[in-house]
């Protein structure tokens, strides 16, 4: 158990900003002070008091998850870097200003978002739990006192291609079990090459995820944000789209077809914070869906 205090760190802002699946409440009724965690085959109950944070795991696994909760990063530097004038992502920043980009297993992350397509957040939930209690590997983690808990790691690819087409659509994946089904056979025959993936840089990263079925330039910038940790990523969704409309859309805009429409405003509104950007997509994410139109999950 190692406590410590952390600056700009909001654990119920961060489970519900979006970008994990396997983060949830200890104790769904109560205030949401404690989490349980799986991530890369390890497990965490992290709770917070303020700015204090207690990790519960054993202590050769913290500097897993003090890397997995980007500790190393300022994010005070981002938060006092908007503009002024852009009240909209003021207020955005205010209110998502625990928000942390966490470093998470990019094979998961292309699977979790492969999934998420038209879903909805419980449902992706969900899903990646069936995945990971049926194929990924059972484990247990013991805390002081002898409590054990028992919990199932993600699968990696070489456990996930033992499901077929058919096994995969029983989960209720619909059309995205083809597109699982593809990307875990290009993984193991090494078209997917995912210690490659892990070595570019951004704009190769897109290219090159881009190539692969199912996936798309929305899902693309997620993996990236969220599963390589290019925090320049920008993914626009439907609450995106909808921001951008709101309270960035000028009369300018009208000229551009729709195909261009979001990735100029994107540029022009949020490329003044360069290599950073995604930090503030997570902001304003988190803003529309969850402080304004109160959704927690």
């Amino acid at each position: 158990m190692i406590t410590i205090e952390i600056n700009h760190f909001d654990l119920r802002q961060i489970a519900g900003s979006g970008q994990c699946f396997r983060m949830v409440p200890c104790d769904p009724n109560r205030s949401q002070t404690a989490y349980r965690v799986i991530s890369s085959g390890h497990f965490l109950i992290v709770e917070q008091h303020g700015e204090e944070v207690t990790f519960h795991c054993p202590d050769e696994d913290y500097p897993f998850w003090h890397h997995y909760f980007d500790l190393n990063t300022d994010y005070g530097a981002f938060l006092s870097s908007v503009k002024k004038r852009d009240h909209y992502l003021q207020n955005a920043a205010n209110a998502g200003s625990g928000i942390r980009i966490l470093n998470q297993d990019a094979w998961e992350m292309i699977i979790t978002f492969i999934i998420s397509q038209q879903r909805t957040i419980p449902k992706i939930r969900e899903a990646v739990e069936n995945l990971s209690r049926l194929y990924g590997e059972e484990k247990h983690c013991t805390f002081p006192g002898g409590k054990t808990v028992v919990y199932f790691s993600f699968p990696t690819p070489a456990q996930l291609k033992k499901a077929s087409l058919e096994d995969l659509q029983s989960l209720k994946l619909g059309y995205r079990a083809r597109y699982i089904h593809r990307i875990c056979l290009d993984a193991d025959n090494g078209t997917l090459d995912l210690n490659r993936l892990s070595a570019m840089g951004y704009r190769d990263a897109m290219e090159y995820l881009s190539g692969f079925y199912g996936i798309g330039t929305k899902v693309a910038n997620c993996i990236c944000l969220f599963g390589l940790h290019h925090i320049e990523a920008f993914p626009v969704d439907t609450w995106i789209q909808q921001i951008l409309t709101n309270h960035y859309y000028r009369k300018k805009y009208d000229a551009l077809p729709k195909s261009r429409l979001y990735e100029t405003m994107v540029q022009e509104n949020f490329g003044k914070y360069k290599g950073y950007a995604g930090v503030m997509q997570q902001y304003i994410f988190y803003y529309e869906r969850t402080v304004l139109h109160g959704r927690s999950s």
